[in-house]
């Protein structure tokens, strides 16, 4: 066998990851366990555990827990299935695969649930089948989460990170916690250029080395690009040129949307998850021969946000660091949520269940976006430029606000407060923007619609107000008179109403 390989139980071997601990930064070098866990170990069966401060589950006064949940077919967009079962996890005895409620009330490691973490193991390598050996999961409590920590592996207060230019805030406020510099890499429609990703990383003249890069390749947010799959690669490959870990952000991955069709924007009847043949892109997890890839994935967008729970990939000596950062933090999900979902995947849907489930989602999200995007064509699309995304929740607008508007710092911050008036919100672009420098007119100049959560109705009505609040500032003059209300909508239009300086 060649150094550095082993096989996989098939006729190809993968290799052994790289060791990156050298891009680490110092702490994480040294990153032991807690001094406690150090000196006493793992207990064995035969030992008697009088160590830790850990409470008798008999004490726990949750004897069982039921869940009715669906059971996934195929589905025309917004409507549930009739068929249901019932999920049950008991106090003391395991529930096929699922732990007992004593196991999952009690205190853990941090590296999460065993079936929890086994299912997502399992269902990573069906997805992705990683291309290097000794990799694993670990339990997160959702991506905000993990991306600190991740962060945290490569970079300390003083150091910098390349990030998209326009991005995820939660990831920005992490940054900024953690006294870390965003360094802004230019986008086009599929996301982070690989040029300029290249040009930085080539002229880097900082005083402490580029060690990472931050993206969200698919259904980016805010933006909606994704990646193709000669693009992933050629960032992959400036990664390995220039010895960088890339944390792949990628909550919308299985989101990814079959091609943009008119015919739904007319109101024709909305696809079932089982019409829905999407490819989906390969991830960069996918690609990784080197073991440099941190895959962040979550549930939230997926099965439900408050559940807290999600998933990370990665070689195996860095999830050891990872666990370690759990340990003192989160320590883990909690118990309930990843036992509940452990017995959802593992035993009541089964894989082909919770590939059924993704269908309908993909199916729902598929069909909202060709509405969203065929009412935006048909009613604002002379007043903003914006491309069809692929994948995700959003559709990033780029406003024209006329030749005075868009030189104008003044004039987002009144087109914002016009819309409020109007009664239609959605995202400005400055949140989003990673550059500290930028003037306010360039961040400002874009808004982010989301379209998962509004019914499909209101897509009209929300677009007609927008239209009205962007003409009136690019008139910078006032209101026309008031029009209908449209069914639905609780606050009415304002009629003349001045645009404050």
């Amino acid at each position: 066998m060649a150094p550095n390989m082993e096989t996989t139980g098939t006729s190809t071997p993968h290799p052994l990851p790289k060791d990156l601990s050298d891009i680490f930064v110092p702490a994480m070098r040294v990153h032991r366990k807690s001094a406690f866990k150090s000196v006493m170990g793992d207990p064995t069966s035969a030992m008697i555990n009088m160590a830790g401060g850990v409470p008798h589950p008999s004490t726990f006064p949750i004897l069982q827990l039921q869940a009715k949940v669906t059971s996934p077919v195929s589905q025309p967009e917004g409507a549930l299935s009739s068929n249901s079962t019932n999920l049950v996890l008991e106090k003391s005895r395991r529930s096929h695969s699922t732990e007992s409620l004593d196991e999952l009330l009690q205190y853990g490691g941090g590296c999460g649930i065993d079936s929890y973490c086994s299912f997502l193991k399992k269902y990573t390598q069906m997805v992705h089948s990683p291309r290097y050996t000794d990799w694993s999961v670990i339990a997160s409590c959702g991506n905000t989460d993990a991306i600190g920590k991740a962060v945290s592996l490569f970079c300390e207060a003083g150091d910098s990170l390349l990030v998209e230019k326009w991005t995820f805030p939660g990831a920005l406020s992490s940054l900024v916690a953690a006294k870390v510099h965003p360094v802004p890499v230019d986008m086009d429609g599929e996301g982070m250029d690989p040029d300029s990703l290249d040009r930085i990383c080539t002229n880097w003249s900082g005083t402490k080395p580029l060690r990472a890069v931050y993206l969200v390749p698919t259904g980016q947010n805010p933006t909606g690009a994704t990646m193709s799959l000669e693009r992933r690669q050629r960032i992959y490959a400036i990664a390995c040129k220039h010895n960088l870990a890339i944390i792949e952000d990628d909550p919308y991955y299985f989101l990814q949307f079959a091609p943009f069709s008119t015919s739904e924007s007319l109101g024709d009847a909305a696809p079932s998850g089982g019409q829905q043949a999407t490819s989906l892109v390969p991830s960069l997890l996918s690609l990784d021969t080197d073991g440099r890839v941190i895959r962040l994935d979550s549930f939230s967008k997926i099965l439900a946000p408050n559940l807290r729970c999600g998933w990370i990939t990665a070689p195996s000596y860095i999830l050891d660091k990872l666990q370690i950062l759990n340990e003192s933090t989160i320590l883990q999900p909690s118990g309930l949520a990843q036992g509940l979902i452990s017995k959802l995947l593992n035993d009541t849907w089964g894989i082909e269940g919770w590939n059924q489930h993704l269908r309908n989602l993909r199916a729902t999200y598929t069909y909202r976006r060709n509405v969203f995007v065929g009412m935006v064509d048909k009613h604002i699309s002379s007043l903003v430029d914006y491309v069809v995304p692929s994948a995700g929740m959003f559709l990033w607008m780029k406003v024209s606000l006329g030749p005075e508007g868009a030189s104008n710092p003044a004039a987002m911050p009144r087109l914002l407060e016009t819309m409020k008036k109007c009664g239609v919100m959605m995202a400005p672009g400055a949140p989003f923007c990673s550059s500290s420098n930028g003037s306010p007119a360039t961040a400002d100049c874009y808004l982010r619609a989301a379209f998962a959560l509004v019914d499909v109705d209101m897509f009209e009505p929300a677009l007609k107000r927008l239209a009205q609040a962007i003409v009136a500032i690019r008139e910078a003059a006032i209101y026309q008179p008031a029009v209908q209300v449209e069914k639905g909508i609780a606050s009415p239009i304002p009629g003349k109403m001045a645009i404050s300086s």
